[in-house]
């Protein structure tokens, strides 16, 4: 290289990247048309090291260099509170990790610009953050606490993936004190050598008040909390009862027995059953109220429904998508009462096939409000009937209830047999005191009453899908795309250190590099775990490799449930989708859905369909935060205490112990007795060095509560010999 300085030959290389006749290339390629000499090929290194460090110039997978500035990528900013975070960039399965000196002022939840700096083969894509787009995070919910002589305070953020404290100066406390929750809104972002600022704007309480915990989630989520008045003067508007007015033009089915069948404390029911065999065939009703008759397109509630577009179920709260006096109200199958429903009546033959069905707007009346509870004692043991007093009432159900159990059944073979997956998962029960104190913890009962709903809730779904993509006019899908197959192969290898084999095949029928699977193979893999002590555990796994199920206007199937067409049309309370397609059913029943409607519904279902997506990862994410919280709460009053449990995941750092209460915790390395242990990523095991001792996903283990960390929401065993 002729002698020139460092920033001279940076901008060479530079200049060269530009040069379409010799990019990309690789470190050879380059040396050679720089005319680098021998004694020069480290400091040449050094400089490209420097290049990529500063992200003008990036490594493509191959090993050629290229400049950087023409892969400019667009993503979301996810946070790591050691300062470090990654970048995720819709359609693409990878995201790029960004060290901790290029995340210049970006927040957790920025749409960030980055610039790849390196992709080196069996390492993860490096980038560097350019600019800030949009920030996703205005406000944030933390712990206020107080700097030297109350001079100023510092926001300890809830938030795990912010890693600095946000400054708030004396004037913009607002009459916080140590120890309270707050919200605080960000007024300065800050940067590498400077903090972030910010002034309080709402005190939900002291972080010990009951309930805190709870309502800091809700903010921290940025959850609605209230309705707006228009919103809230339309529901109080909605007449209490049917008229008869009301029923004009609608199928009269209250004289036709049915019932909903719903969970103890459930108070907004929005689906009932009906169901009667003629000797040949039976006829399944399923009943959904008609929310859409009290909610009118682009009203007050209507907009705010779409802003919400689910409702969310805390351990002690629900947030609804409409106001209760609707939801408990009118828009809720009530027993004993007139109401407005849509209906889809099929008939299914003893093999499970569908003969026929109708889709008509109905009016009914329920005969009984049914919890899961007592169908199943009716169904186990209908001796119940007659010997338990509460149970007499309900004498005249019983064919029907037999008549559900048998349909079920035939329809559950029937999805089984074309691969259907059931994620039998135990989901918790969370069971609190007056004061927001955690005081049991128990798996949920899925038992045969739950499974009768979910079938018949199932089969309504997919006969209302199929029906309306036919006709091809707008709609909004559930769809549950093919898993990604690279995930699928390494599934397949971890799957198989543990004992068992899923079946992968390229695309044409032959092993490749990118292997892909058909829903029958997971079925099978879940069959053959089932009541193995590592069932829950893979299960989870096979749930991590799979794709998120999301609304969308391209009827693309549904790959957990192996069928082609879906959607959610039966809870129309709780979900918008449900709400959106229930007008569109409504408008194509009465003949108005016109050429100008349908470019309307084109206009408008993409967001509608983005919107629901978005907002339902959010409500997933703040349930889970708010029973992770709280099974943190519960262990507390056990630390110290030992408990049997099984082995859940292995790490390099630590195993995760699940107890039977599905509360899990983890073990750190250093906390393993008996040996030193190294972790074995092919098989998944820690491995003791001398002892040749083993801890592997499913063994059994005793292990002691440690601590458990409220703020971290973080419980810790150790392992007892």
């Amino acid at each position: 290289m002729e002698k020139k300085t460092r920033e001279q030959r940076k901008n060479i290389i530079c200049d060269l990247m530009k040069d379409s006749l010799y990019v990309p290339m690789k470190e050879k390629e380059l040396a050679i048309i720089l005319q680098v000499e021998p004694w020069e090929r480290e400091e040449f290194k050094n400089i490209l090291n420097e290049l990529l460090t500063e992200g003008q110039i990036m490594i493509t997978k191959r090993g050629k260099y290229q400049k950087a500035e023409e892969n400019i990528l667009t993503g979301t900013f996810v946070g790591n509170i050691k300062g470090f975070g990654f970048v995720e960039i819709e359609g693409q399965d990878e995201d790029y990790y960004i060290p901790e000196e290029h995340v210049a002022d970006a927040f957790h939840g920025d749409t960030v610009t980055i610039v790849p700096i390196r992709s080196v083969k069996g390492r993860r894509k490096e980038a560097k953050i350019t600019g800030v787009v949009s920030r996703g995070m205005t406000t944030l919910v933390g712990t206020l606490d107080m700097g030297k002589n109350g001079n100023f305070g510092f926001v300890i953020p809830d938030h795990t993936k912010i890693p600095k404290d946000i400054f708030v100066a004396k004037e913009q406390l607002n009459g916080a004190v140590k120890g309270h929750k707050v919200v605080v809104e960000i007024t300065d972002y800050g940067n590498a050598s400077k903090s972030p600022e910010g002034k309080i704007i709402e005190i939900l309480g002291h972080i010990n008040d009951p309930g805190v915990d709870i309502l800091s989630i809700v903010k921290g989520f940025d959850l609605p909390t209230q309705f707006s008045e228009k919103a809230l003067t339309q529901a109080q508007r909605v007449a209490n009862d049917v008229s008869e007015a009301d029923c004009l033009g609608r199928r009269d089915l209250r004289n036709v027995t049915m019932v909903t069948i719903d969970g103890e404390d459930a108070k907004d029911l929005d689906d009932a059953i009906s169901i009667s065999f003629d000797g040949t065939n039976y006829h399944l009703g399923v009943h959904i109220a008609d929310v859409t008759n009290y909610v009118q397109e682009n009203s007050a509630l209507d907009r705010e429904a779409l802003k919400r577009a689910t409702s969310v179920y805390l351990v002690d709260r629900v947030i609804p998508m409409l106001p209760h006096t609707l939801c408990n109200g009118i828009c809720s199958l009530n027993e004993g009462v007139d109401r407005l429903a849509l209906s889809c009546l099929m008939t299914i033959s003893p093999a499970g096939e569908m003969v026929d069905y109708e889709i008509c707007e109905s009016v009914l009346n329920i005969n009984k409000r049914m919890n899961y509870s007592a169908v199943r004692d009716i169904l186990e043991d209908s001796s119940v009937l007659n010997t338990v007093e509460e149970y007499k009432q309900y004498q005249f159900l019983l064919d029907d209830f037999q008549m559900m159990e048998k349909l079920a059944s035939i329809l559950r073979n029937q999805r089984k047999k074309r691969g259907s997956i059931d994620f039998d998962l135990p989901e918790c029960k969370i069971t609190l005191d007056e004061q927001g104190k955690p005081i049991e913890i128990k798996p949920y009962d899925r038992n045969i009453a739950t499974r009768i709903i979910e079938d018949f809730m199932l089969i309504a779904n997919e006969t209302i899908a199929q029906h309306f993509y036919w006709l091809e006019v707008p709609f909004v899908y559930r769809v549950h795309g093919v898993p990604d197959g690279d995930r699928m192969k390494q599934l397949a290898l971890t799957i198989n250190q543990l004992g068992f084999y899923l079946k992968t095949v390229g695309r044409n029928g032959q092993k490749t590099g990118s292997e892909e699977i058909h829903p029958k193979e997971i079925q099978k893999l879940l069959a053959k775990v089932a009541g193995a002590p590592e069932e829950a555990m893979i299960t989870r796994m096979v749930l991590r490799s799979m794709q998120q199920a999301k609304y969308s206007v391209e009827c693309s199937g549904h790959f957990g449930l192996a069928c082609q067409y879906y959607c959610h049309f039966t809870s129309p309370i709780r979900r918008y989708p449900d709400l959106q397609i229930h007008r569109i059913i409504k408008e194509q029943l009465r003949g108005k859905l016109t050429a100008e409607r349908i470019e309307h519904y084109k206009s408008i279902l993409p967001e509608v369909a983005k919107q629901s997506s978005s907002m339902e990862r959010r409500a997933d994410e703040a349930e889970r935060e708010t029973d992770k919280l709280k099974k943190v709460q519960y262990m507390e009053q056990f630390i110290g205490e030992e408990f049997e449990g099984v082995v859940s995941g292995v790490t390099s750092w630590g195993i995760y112990v699940e107890l039977p209460s599905t509360v899990e915790g983890m073990v750190h390395i250093s906390k393993i007795p008996g040996d030193y242990f190294r972790y074995n990523e092919k098989t998944m095991e820690l491995v003791g060095d001398a002892t040749n001792i083993i801890y592997k996903i499913g063994m059994p283990v005793r292990i002691r509560v440690e601590e458990c960390d409220s703020f971290a929401r973080t419980i810790d065993f150790s392992i007892v010999k």
